[in-house]
């Protein structure tokens, strides 16, 4: 079982770096404008944090067999076919609501500091 929410981690947490690489390069992108760069990067996190609650909730109904970290999973390690299904949709809800919950604190931050940029009058354009 801790074989399975390791590959569960790695999968899920490749994904998120993934989209996070596309967002750190749309804020730098934009980083001649500081607070706009900030308001997009909290807007696409927090679609994010909503794509990964969506994919939680995806986990319960989702074949276990056509899951990532199904294919992922050595033989040795994979639970008998009875139980695999609400092992490794359990499994999956769970990685993915960690990572939901952690992206929605970093958008909630950048958030913050888009805020903070507004009420201080920093646009970036001077």
């Amino acid at each position: 079982m801790e074989e399975m929410r390791r590959i569960a981690y790695q999968t899920v947490q490749r994904a998120c770096l993934f989209g996070s690489l596309a967002i750190f390069c749309t804020m730098v992108g934009l980083s001649f404008e500081p607070r706009l760069a900030f308001q997009v990067g909290g807007t696409m996190t927090t679609v994010m944090a909503v794509i990964l609650v969506y994919k939680a909730r995806e986990a319960l109904t989702k074949n276990y067999k056509k899951t990532e970290m199904w294919l992922y999973l050595p033989k040795d390690f994979r639970p008998p076919e009875a139980y695999a299904q609400r092992v490794s949709s359990t499994i999956l809800r769970d990685t993915y609501f960690t990572f939901a919950l952690w992206t929605s604190a970093i958008a909630v931050a950048m958030w913050a500091v888009t805020l903070l940029f507004s009420l201080l009058g920093i646009t970036g354009t001077y």
